[in-house]
């Protein structure tokens, strides 16, 4: 039983951290992009 209650959290656990770093990395991207441009380096 708590083999199958650890195997639920480690699967909701995955997908929440999924969706949390998704925006994350998204922003970073930007971020890295603006920087880029605005240091001017090719």
């Amino acid at each position: 039983m708590f083999k199958a209650i650890a195997d639920v959290l480690r699967s909701i656990g995955g997908a929440i951290a999924t969706v949390v770093t998704l925006p994350f990395r998204a922003v970073a991207r930007l971020f890295g992009g603006a920087s880029d441009n605005a240091h001017g380096r090719h």
